[in-house]
């Protein structure tokens, strides 16, 4: 970020304190207001989100309104819908032999100021939800698209600056400069998504001020199909959320385990899937996406050198085309085993005891996702028993991101904090514990000299 961006990010920043501090963002009614600007907001831009996700990353309308521009409208309906319930201070019980003729409640409050970081696979969605929040928990934001989906945040800028004054929601362009000069800076909170390497980053810098934040990570997600699944629905749901936007989600299938006995026809079926999804040419379609930068797809291609594919594997660098690929048992040693993909690269493993995998998974960090296919009730709760992750499903992937009733985020190594629906208004709050007494009455125990109180306390508190 040049010199006069970060004078200029010290005064928005210096500004939106002072806006803050004018505790109009705390008026319930206000914070609807905006929701429903930045719903007109992107209703008035959608048009251009779509040409912007296209050109960053080939989205298909139907991909882009999905994942990203639905999913975000449909956050804000929540939030309106919910708001004014959820900002209600909420009674909790209250001990009266302790806290004699008194009230509890909690009080959720905004935090201030608060930093926004986005990754480039869903540039709008994962900028924009979070604001959602932090708009719905009455703070003031400062958002930084990613860099590496240029178009999109060109869009998205003219959008904030049109629609919202920089006192209150602010958004800043740039590369790693810029991040440094963001995060230096002592905010109220920040959220960020990406990668665990930049997490680290993020939660040194958040360190040096003591700031609260929320990583919301990323890891291999593995799924394991078992002997008993149903594997055509399995093969279906699994294609589908491995190769959604080139396989550029935090969330996808990183690698599979599949029962020796069911693997190679669950193969047979991917493949078909494949086709049947992007026809026998998967870069003419128009619905298989590319991958983010030049660099970004050298790195995919390198994980196809010496390997041969069971289906894919084809690429065009210049183009920033990935095939849609699937690897039978490329060797655990293999350097795509030891990161995260984040492209449309699917190794496949085979298992004959449900133990080898659990302890594959297990002996790694914990996933953000994990998945299992199976019609075994008994084997489901023991799978959910002896493994963890941030979420998850059961013959499904992906779509526990879809219900806002269930909170979004990772584990250990895969992030910490969590978000959607009231999540995201309850991280973006700070939980305030108000104890309310009467005067009338002022219990002489708690008070010195001590002498025999000390078993009346015993038992009060017992």
């Amino acid at each position: 970020m040049p010199e006069d961006n970060t004078i200029e990010l010290k005064e928005t920043l210096e500004r939106q304190k002072q806006f803050f501090f004018t505790h109009q963002t705390k008026d319930v009614s206000f914070r609807i207001e905006k929701l429903k600007i930045l719903k007109t907001a992107i209703l008035a831009y959608e048009e251009k989100l779509y040409e912007a996700l296209w050109e960053d990353l080939h989205k298909s309308r139907f991909e882009a309104y999905a994942s990203e521009i639905g999913i975000v409208l449909s956050e804000i309906r929540i939030h309106l819908k919910n708001l004014k319930r959820w900002a209600k201070p909420t009674r909790v019980a209250t001990n009266q032999l302790v806290h004699f003729w008194s009230t509890s409640r909690i009080v959720r409050e905004p935090l201030g100021s608060v930093l926004i970081i986005a990754p480039w696979n869903y540039p709008f969605q994962l900028l924009i939800n979070p604001l959602v929040g932090a708009i719905s928990a009455g703070n003031c934001a400062v958002l930084k698209p990613s860099q590496y989906t240029p178009r999109t945040a060109e869009v998205l800028v003219e959008m904030v600056k049109e629609y919202f004054s920089t006192d209150y929601i602010a958004i800043f362009q740039g590369g790693r400069m810029a991040n440094q000069a963001l995060l230096e800076q002592k905010w109220d909170f920040i959220f960020f998504t990406g990668s665990p390497d930049i997490g680290k980053v993020v939660m040194e810098a958040a360190a040096k001020h003591l700031t609260p934040f929320s990583l919301e990570l990323g890891g291999k997600s593995p799924c394991i199909v078992d002997e008993d699944a149903n594997i055509k629905v399995a093969a279906a749901r699994i294609v589908w959320g491995k190769f959604i936007n080139a396989g550029q989600t935090c969330i996808a299938p990183d690698y599979i385990f599949v029962h020796s006995s069911v693997k190679t026809k669950f193969l047979e079926l991917m493949t078909d899937n494949i086709t049947r999804y992007f026809g026998d040419y998967p870069e003419r379609s128009k619905d298989f996406g590319r991958i983010a930068t030049v660099p970004k797809t050298e790195r995919l291609a390198k994980f196809l050198e010496n390997v041969k594919p069971y289906a894919g594997g084809e690429f065009n660098i210049a183009e920033r085309y990935i095939a849609p690929t699937i690897l039978d048992n490329p060797g655990f040693d293999h350097p795509l085993m030891q990161e995260e993909i984040f492209g449309p690269i699917l190794p496949v493993f085979e298992f004959t005891d449900l133990s080898e995998p659990i302890n594959y998974v297990n002996s790694h960090p914990k996933p953000l996702a994990f998945y299992y296919f199976s019609e075994n009730v008994a084997k489901q709760k023991e799978i959910l028993k002896k493994t963890s992750s941030g979420g998850g499903c059961i013959n499904d992937v992906l779509m526990h991101i879809a219900n806002d009733k269930l909170p979004f985020g990772g584990v250990g190594n895969s992030g910490t904090g969590r978000y959607h629906g009231k999540f995201s208004f309850d991280t973006f709050s700070n939980h305030r514990s108000i104890l309310k007494k009467a005067t009338f009455y002022d219990a002489p125990v708690r008070y010195a000299p001590y002498r025999k109180k000390w078993s009346l306390v015993k038992k009060l508190i017992r």
